[in-house]
């Protein structure tokens, strides 16, 4: 027997009735918006009721653009107005609205524009970014959202420094498509345009890691090491073939290692303090700090760098390879577990159920491959300055000079950001 036997009825369709919408360009100033509203909420005898059914307002460098979309009410148990009693309300008002406060107001039937429907498939934030952001990066980008299907509902400016970018609102075009149209506009303009899926996770991420190799930190920590004990370009070499993908990590780590033996143990003291922060990563962290993320790097590197350079920017965790230390001498060998690819994707599992976060919460980023294993299995994956395999992979890529662009790829605008600060 079903539970529940009564038949069920759609909800009968509400009448159409006339509608219009009007449309306020000009200087911005305090008292517009409330004098429109003022203007449309008057009630006497004579004076159609009207009911809001949409509002959009942007000010672009101190010009307004409001629009309204209203339509006609009953009033008393009595239909609507028709159109044309509507319409001849609406131009009064907005010749009422522009003498009084200096703007022009225009007026048209909406009557006839079906309200639009949901588009299929969810929505999605497009972002773009560039110092500067092309004129042809922002026209690809629309003319290849529009080439699948998809509409643009809304544009914001989130940052204009220290990168400009501007977030595209997009609905009715499936994820893959966006990013694979999306991907080649990038390629051929220089800008970076990253595809978010819209809705609460996107602002529930509650803990990043991130690498420490160019990413986090300039340059190759493990190549200064080797600069030191005279090994300098065999020792890039194999970082650059392992980086790429093209050699098993966890071998060639080991064999950059052994060129370490015999290094006194005061020059991983050295290198440490020449350590030269990625562009922005202090602001990065400082932010997601103040808006309560947990923040913490996972690398290949060695635990005699990251934790003191954890604890210097007070990071919450930090995991990475031990080097052996013997008589005060580097022996050419690791001790413990090795953090490799697949140990990068254990330790953020690790860290994020220690504070007790699911995984589709989390932001990795990272350049090597070594990090595609974290990226993939983080929330959102995000390929910074990094190679071609990992840019192919990551859920998303910046190729910017700074870290803090990871803020407007989450979509926190740069206001959001001082506010954090």
């Amino acid at each position: 027997m079903p539970l529940d036997p009564a038949p069920h009825h759609s909800p009968a369709p509400l009448p159409q009735v006339p509608r219009a919408v009007l449309t306020v360009t000009g200087a911005d100033r305090p008292g517009v918006t409330a004098r429109l509203f003022a203007a449309l909420a008057r009630s006497e005898a004579d004076v159609p009721a009207v009911e809001v059914l949409d509002v959009e307002q942007v000010v672009v460098h101190g010009h307004l653009v409001l629009g309204v979309v209203v339509g006609a009410a009953a009033t008393d148990g009595g239909p609507a107005v028709d159109e044309p009693t509507l319409l001849a309300h609406l131009r009064r008002v907005a010749d009422d609205v522009s003498t009084a406060v200096g703007v022009e107001v225009t007026v048209e039937s909406a009557s006839a524009t079906p309200a639009r429907e949901g588009a299929a498939g969810r929505a999605h934030h497009v972002i773009v970014l560039g110092r500067p952001v092309p004129p042809e990066a922002v026209a690809g980008a629309t003319r290849a959202i529009a080439g699948i299907g998809g509409n643009i509902d809304a544009i914001r400016r989130l940052s204009d420094y220290p990168v400009t970018s501007f977030e595209l609102t997009v609905s009715g075009a499936e994820a893959t498509a966006l990013r694979t149209s999306l991907a080649s506009v990038a390629a051929s303009t220089g800008a970076d345009i990253a595809v978010e899926r819209a809705g609460l996770a996107r602002r529930s991420k509650r803990l990043i890691v991130l690498d420490v190799d160019s990413t986090l930190v300039r340059g190759e920590v493990i190549d200064e090491l080797a600069a030191r004990a005279g090994r300098a370009a065999e020792v890039a070499r194999i970082t650059a073939a392992a980086m790429n993908g093209e050699l098993d990590f966890a071998k060639s780590l080991r064999a950059r290692v052994a060129v370490l033996a015999g290094l006194p143990v005061e020059v991983l003291d050295e290198v440490r303090e020449h350590l030269v922060l990625t562009p922005g990563a202090r602001t990065l962290i400082r932010t997601l700090q103040r808006l309560g993320f947990r923040c913490g790097i996972v690398s290949g590197g060695f635990t005699q760098i990251t934790d003191p350079l954890a604890e210097s920017l007070g990071l919450d965790f930090a995991a990475a390879n031990t080097l052996e230390v013997v008589d005060g001498r580097l022996t050419g060998g690791l001790v413990g577990e090795i953090v490799d690819r697949p140990g990068k994707a254990r330790a953020l599992a690790r860290f994020a159920e220690q504070y007790g976060i699911p995984l589709e919460q989390t932001v990795a980023v990272g350049d090597g491959a070594n990090d595609l294993d974290m990226l993939n299995a983080a929330g959102l994956g995000i390929a910074f300055n990094a190679k071609p395999i990992v840019r192919e992979q990551a859920h998303t890529a910046l190729n910017q000079p700074y870290l803090d662009a990871v803020l407007q790829v989450l979509g926190f605008t740069r206001d959001e950001v001082l506010d954090a600060e």
